[in-house]
């Protein structure tokens, strides 16, 4: 017998700036598996050659979706894929939250708007403001908030995304966000540990992809009510199981309760130098979905 092979699937940018990647690999190798960073794009690598592959810091999918998506179907057909593919393609586009307002999960209200669809200025004309941003994306690129009464400001962001052929969310501006978003990691489908992070969208009317994609970080213990949406939406995924790994963003409406910004299964940051138990949630819940025993 021979120790399970794992793939920790990264990418150019995880392998220099994921501080989540050695605290993994190390936490794999104490539990007994024989773990490697791997870059999703690498040419040279025999996806069958793993006995399973874990998505982590694959930061560079939104911009190379349809290639991304892609290798996740290929792989999954070459070895065990974490988290599977359906649902990497599901939590691809944000358009999951609607399918979790379907569900009753409380999320951020949001329209979405379709290349080639009917839209006007009145749909950025909310009282507090809007967010507008891409369907598919990631730390926040291309997106951008707008204070009331700059709607024609907003109208003219969501034009040039959807010129691109991209589908724009619109979704009001939570002001409480300035309380910080709360992010909830779940491993193995259990709740593990959370942080908390100050606001992103700090300048209104400005699109920076350069800004700090989680500024000021801290530990944070959640709240009943937030324990209970992020268990919701996790319930919603349209999957048979749990995940290995899932991070829930939530922020506070204005009636000071808990909803869904984001449900993230694909590359989020797990925070896990915030948790000292983290890699070893992290460690139990790939071995837990991982094959029993490798033979050769």
């Amino acid at each position: 017998m021979r120790a399970v092979k794992v793939a920790v699937v990264t990418s150019g940018e995880g392998v220099a700036h994921d501080a989540d990647l050695p605290l993994i690999a190390e936490a794999l190798r104490a539990d007994g598996l024989a773990a490697r960073a791997v870059a999703w794009d690498d040419p040279r690598t025999s996806w069958d050659g793993f006995d399973l592959a874990v998505i982590r810091s694959t930061w560079d999918y939104a911009e190379r979706i349809g290639e991304f998506l892609a290798w996740a179907d290929a792989t999954a057909g070459a070895t065990r894929l974490w988290n599977p593919a359906p649902v990497v393609r599901w939590n691809s586009d944000k358009r999951y939250l609607a399918d979790l307002a379907a569900r009753g999960v409380r999320v951020v209200p949001t329209r979405f708007l379709e290349p080639g669809g009917p839209y006007g200025e009145a749909d950025f004309d909310r009282p507090g403001g809007v967010v507008v941003k891409p369907a598919v994306s990631a730390g926040a690129r291309d997106t951008a908030r707008y204070e009331p009464g700059r709607h024609a400001d907003a109208a003219r962001h969501a034009r040039m995304l959807l010129d691109r052929g991209r589908t724009v969310m619109v979704q009001p501006y939570l002001r409480r966000v300035q309380e910080g978003e709360r992010a909830l990691v779940f491993l193995g489908g259990a709740y593990s540990h959370a942080i908390r992070k100050g606001p992103l969208l700090t300048e209104a009317g400005v699109i920076d992809n350069f800004r700090v994609a989680h500024p000021g970080v801290t530990a944070y213990q959640p709240t009943d009510a937030e324990l209970r949406t992020a268990r919701e939406a996790l319930a919603a995924v349209p999957a048979p199981g749990a995940p290995v790994f899932a991070r829930v963003d939530l922020a506070l409406g204005g009636d000071g309760e808990p909803v869904v910004m984001e449900l993230e299964l694909i590359e989020p940051n797990l925070f896990l130098r915030y948790a000292p138990q983290g890699p070893r949630h992290f460690a139990e819940a790939v071995r837990a979905a991982a094959p029993v025993e490798a033979a050769g």
